[in-house]
């Protein structure tokens, strides 16, 4: 049973902590780092036999299995996928940056470009569940930002396939290359490349603890998104909704995983109380109970505040992946919330909507990280150079400002390198 707290009673720090399980994570993954880096696809194959209980002699996805995998999906959710990729490039088409150029001075001209990575590497999960959502968050940004390659790695099932629900995404998306690897050696072979698959330049994309603390090791040999933990809720309600319908957003969470955390604050003891009642109600009937179940009794809490405000101020404290603002007049809170990955707004958006249909992106800083860092955007696959050009007369006329910085530093090189040019014309 998920447990309730006056305010003050967990530190803010504590709670969306998690019941994790000892391993040596770092350790396994550093050994698949090391056998991919060495081994390439013969690894892969290795791995996939040992953990996904399947031998395959191509790692790659022929176009023959994504369009049997297309004619196999349900047309109507072919046109949901539709509609979700429609509002997901609505969105994110805002977030496209432009190049600039500054030319306001005689002789001098500087500017700079906006220019999108290469190619990029998406990871889309499997394991206990699919996530054809994941493919489209991940890989429309990716387009929009102009990445020349999209690559993505999923793990396969047990008949060697990849799930049709992901292939039928990847084509809607327009995903360039799809490899059948999960785990840590989908990231290794995406970060230093194979036979089969090509290094890329960043990888995006959630994924378990070994998943995470691979994109955490080859960082610097390839630029990532976030390392993204389990998954989060906070509910802030004021007590006035629906107990029945907080306790399945809650659980929209729950389901997830384990470690997921799903946290309720509110000013009202009473709304606590129903909402914990609904929750016993609700768990059992899930096709997820066991996970749910294990994830709301680690991990959840209610916490009962004296008021709004306080519990926006709880809020801004712990950075939460997913914030619903289940209150009257929800716009007026807006401006009050300063760390959250994604907030939705009012007594008719389920976080659940963000995750698959509304178009703001659904992967999200996680851990409080939200703090300091952002949803996964078009600006992830581009990156920016900068660029100057001086006239020799505008060069002459900056020339001894920049001499005497330098040699504030101690940096006589410079010094020389600014003044020598006038000097050569002066012979």
């Amino acid at each position: 049973m998920i447990r309730i707290y006056q305010y003050g009673e967990v530190p803010a720090e504590q709670i969306f902590s998690r019941v994790v399980p000892q391993t040596d994570v770092a350790g396994i993954v550093s050994e698949i780092i090391r056998e991919v880096k060495q081994s390439g696809d013969a690894a892969l194959r290795n791995y996939t036999a040992k953990f996904d209980g399947v031998k395959l002699n191509s790692l790659a996805v022929d176009e023959k299995e994504i369009e049997e995998a297309v004619a196999a999906t349900d047309p109507d959710f072919l046109r949901v996928l539709k509609r979700a990729a429609a509002n997901i490039r609505k969105f994110h088409e805002k977030q496209v940056r432009q190049s600039f150029l500054i030319n306001d001075e005689n002789g001098i001209v500087m500017g700079q470009k906006i220019i999108p990575v290469d190619r990029a590497g998406l990871y889309v999960p499997g394991g206990t569940a699919a996530y054809p959502s994941t493919v489209l968050m991940d890989a429309i940004p990716a387009k929009i930002a102009g990445v020349r390659e999209v690559v993505m790695v999923t793990p396969p099932g047990k008949d060697g396939k990849v799930n049709p629900a992901i292939l039928a995404a990847a084509k809607v998306a327009g995903i360039d290359k799809i490899f059948k690897v999960g785990g840590a050696q989908a990231i290794a072979a995406l970060a230093y490349g194979t036979e089969s698959i090509p290094k890329v330049d960043k990888i995006v994309g959630p994924g378990n603890a070994f998943v995470a603390e691979a994109k955490k090791q080859v960082f610097g040999a390839v630029s990532i998104d976030m390392i993204a933990g389990p998954s989060e809720i906070l509910i802030v309600a004021d007590g006035k909704g629906s107990p029945a319908v907080t306790a399945a957003d809650l659980l929209s969470q729950a389901e997830h995983d384990k470690l997921a955390s799903a946290v309720l604050v509110t000013d009202s003891m009473q709304f606590a109380e129903a909402v914990s009642a609904e929750l016993e109600r609700q768990i059992p009937n899930l096709p997820r109970a066991e996970i749910a179940r294990t994830s709301i009794d680690r991990n959840g809490k209610i916490i009962v505040c004296e008021d709004l405000a306080q519990a926006i101020d709880i809020s801004n404290e712990i950075a939460p992946e997913h914030l619903e603002l289940c209150v009257d007049n929800p716009f007026d809170y807006l401006d009050r919330i300063r760390h959250a990955g994604s907030v939705f707004l009012g007594r008719n958006c389920p976080e659940a909507l963000g995750d698959y249909l509304a178009g703001p992106n659904h992967t999200l800083p996680t851990g409080g990280t939200a703090k300091f860092s952002s949803p996964l955007s078009v600006d992830d696959f581009i990156k920016k150079t900068q660029y100057t050009y001086f006239t020799a007369e505008a060069l002459a006329d900056v020339a001894a400002d920049v001499a005497q910085f330098a040699e504030r530093e101690g940096l006589t090189a410079h010094a020389k390198s600014a003044l020598i040019r006038g000097e050569e014309r002066s012979k």
